[in-house]
């Protein structure tokens, strides 16, 4: 169905091509999961199948790549419309409409079916994504995740040949998630679609894969076969198999059921150990020589002291380095950032919000405190009040009732100059902090706009995210390059108070794991982090408290593990594969495991 030959990518004004000599098949009816770090070049493989590349971005392809027996040089994007469906990493780029109904009927009268089929086609689709109740809102009122699952089925109502999707889940909640992926692989298993997709969470993907396409990066050629042969090579995997391999599993297992079936002894040696907590921020070293996890370093989650006390230690080196490099950490000598916090003091306070978004009342009767070295996960369905909450704390909207303090402030009333020394938001869409023309210019204005020294912001984003050129263009740039770019312009202001809307969204592991090691920094200083997050190993590793939204009010809060091992939904797959005990992460099972070790010897 899918046919690259020798393809090579060179974008305009690029020393090298983003992807070498791709050769690969995929063959109709199968789900490949395309994987690798951010820049290796998923998204312009994904793209040179739907014809956006090069006819709509630009540059130079080499190669030849057919689509169901047609060139992509030859057709252009419109010309595949009835072959192709694509849905891009940023879904309200690729709206058209006003409201959800009208949205997923467009792409069917693009291709002219007729209305009884198209009437047909929305219905299904509202019922299987779960839009039904959604589909006369305005697009403009959509959460993200509801924003993306609008995406999603804008494309299946056609009913393409291929779908192609670029990071399908990633503003999702998982039980969202997981309705959406079921119905992707229905369409392949019953229908014989073949599906494309990247995706950087691989723990909910990787076990629906027919096969896994590995782009390494850095002119590498892509490594393609089953998904458990490339995930035992790989360095990008998720939890479920960092555990396999550290318990030396076989077969590698790819789901939480094959690797509970695996887990019964592992089980028994950690019941001998000592709690979770005391493990939760120290590291060990894994199999391969790294971090257990294969990636991110040590995770805790057993209270927010401990991450912070993490970030502080001598055991963790590397850490503290980086912590001090980004100037996160307090260097011999200097003072702190105007108005840094005092661990346990309040950093912000909500009293009975509400907040209206429209005809929606978004937030009902929310309380909540955070106090200085707290990192606070803020979990629940799409739509359940996350992003109100956090743009309530910026400023961003006026509450219809109740009130809402940072730093004695009422945020929106006071000036943003003012209020960027006290609190500072990274949003679900990081552009919307980018304004300017150049990566540069963006890292130039951060430093005037917090009157920090030049080259701040830059030196705040070479740890984030090595490499990024100054003279790349924002909208350049992926979705992860975006938000690590949006990240270190709000962290050069240093605010005591940092609010986070789904910060891993399109972040491979290495940058995750330098955003986990931000954070623990910040906290460790005295610093409020407080995040909302689908992604449950995030909060996992570096939440040491969990409060979970529903319908715009709060309907849990408390320590990170007690809250997510209670919930399927909300449980990270390392404390599902080791139920009834409370393990997290991998790191904690490492750190375990050496210390029964170290006892024997």
């Amino acid at each position: 169905m899918i046919r690259f030959e020798q393809v090579s990518v060179t974008y305009a004004a690029a020393d090298a091509p983003v992807v070498s000599d791709v050769d690969l098949t995929v063959p109709e009816g199968e789900l490949c999961l395309l994987v690798g770090p951010s820049g290796a070049g998923k998204s312009t493989v994904l793209g040179a199948v739907s014809g956006l590349v090069p006819h709509f971005t630009g540059g130079t392809l080499r190669g030849r790549v057919t689509v169901a027996g047609r060139d992509t040089r030859t057709h252009r994007p419109r010309e595949l419309a009835d072959v192709v469906g694509t849905v891009g990493q940023d879904p309200a780029a690729q709206f058209v409409t006003d409201t959800v109904e009208d949205e997923l009927a467009y792409g069917m009268e693009s291709l002219g079916l007729p209305p009884a089929t198209m009437r047909r086609r929305v219905e299904e689709t509202l019922d299987l994504l779960g839009l039904a109740g959604l589909r006369d809102r305005a697009l403009t009122t959509l959460s993200g995740g509801q924003r993306q699952r609008v995406a999603i089925g804008s494309v299946l109502t056609a009913h393409p040949k291929v779908l192609v999707l670029d990071e399908p889940t990633s503003a999702l909640d998982p039980a969202a998630a997981d309705d959406v992926l079921a119905v992707l692989q229905r369409l392949v298993h019953d229908l014989g679609t073949t599906v494309l997709l990247a995706e950087h969470r691989l723990e909910r993907v990787v076990h629906y894969a027919d096969r896994v396409i590995h782009l390494p990066g850095r002119g590498a050629p892509a490594v393609v076969g089953p998904p458990a042969e490339v995930m035992a090579l790989s360095s990008v995997h998720p939890p479920v198999v960092a555990l396999g391999r550290l318990a030396g599993w076989q077969p590698l297992p790819l789901s939480v059921r094959d690797a509970r079936r695996a887990a019964g002894p592992l089980r028994e040696v950690l019941a001998r150990t000592a709690a979770p907590g005391r493990h939760a921020t120290e590291e060990a070293p894994s199999p391969e020589g790294g971090t257990a996890d294969g990636a991110a370093p040590a995770g805790g989650a057993a209270d927010g002291a401990a991450a912070g006390s993490g970030a502080r230690r001598g055991a963790g080196g590397g850490r503290l380095r980086f912590a001090a490099r980004l100037g996160l950490v307090r260097r011999a000598g200097t003072g702190g950032a105007p108005g840094s916090p005092r661990p346990g003091e309040p950093a912000c306070s909500v009293r009975a919000l509400e907040v209206d978004r429209g005809p929606v009342r978004a937030l009902r009767g929310v309380d909540l405190t955070v106090r200085g070295g707290e990192a606070v996960a803020l979990m629940g369905r799409n739509g359940a009040g996350k992003s109100t909450l956090l743009s309530a704390l910026a400023g961003l909207h006026r509450p219809a009732a109740g009130e809402v303090r940072v730093a004695g402030l009422v945020p929106h009333r006071t000036a943003p100059r003012t209020l960027l020394r006290h609190v500072g938001l990274v949003p679900q869409e990081p552009r919307d902090l980018l304004y300017a023309d150049t990566v540069g210019q963006e890292c130039a204005a951060a430093d005037q706009d917090a009157d920090a020294a030049a080259g701040s912001c830059r030196e705040v984003l070479d740890e984030l995210l090595p490499g990024l050129a100054d003279t790349a263009h924002p909208r350049d740039l992926s979705e992860g390059q975006r938000l690590a770019l949006a990240l270190a312009i709000v962290l050069t202001a240093r605010p005591p108070l940092l609010l986070l809307d789904e910060p891993t969204r399109g972040l491979d592991c290495a940058a995750k794991a330098r955003l986990v090691t931000a954070v623990r920094a910040l906290t460790g200083r005295g610093h409020a982090v407080v995040l909302a997050t689908h992604d449950v190993e995030l909060a996992a590793e570096v939440a040491g408290r969990v409060v979970v939204l529903a319908e715009g009010e709060v309907v849990a809060d408390g320590p990170t593990a007690e809250i997510v091992t209670a919930s399927p939904t909300f449980a990270p797959q390392v404390a599902k594969i080791l139920a009834p005990q409370r393990w997290l992460t991998v790191p904690q099972v490492a750190c375990a495991l050496a210390a029964t070790e170290g006892g024997q010897r």
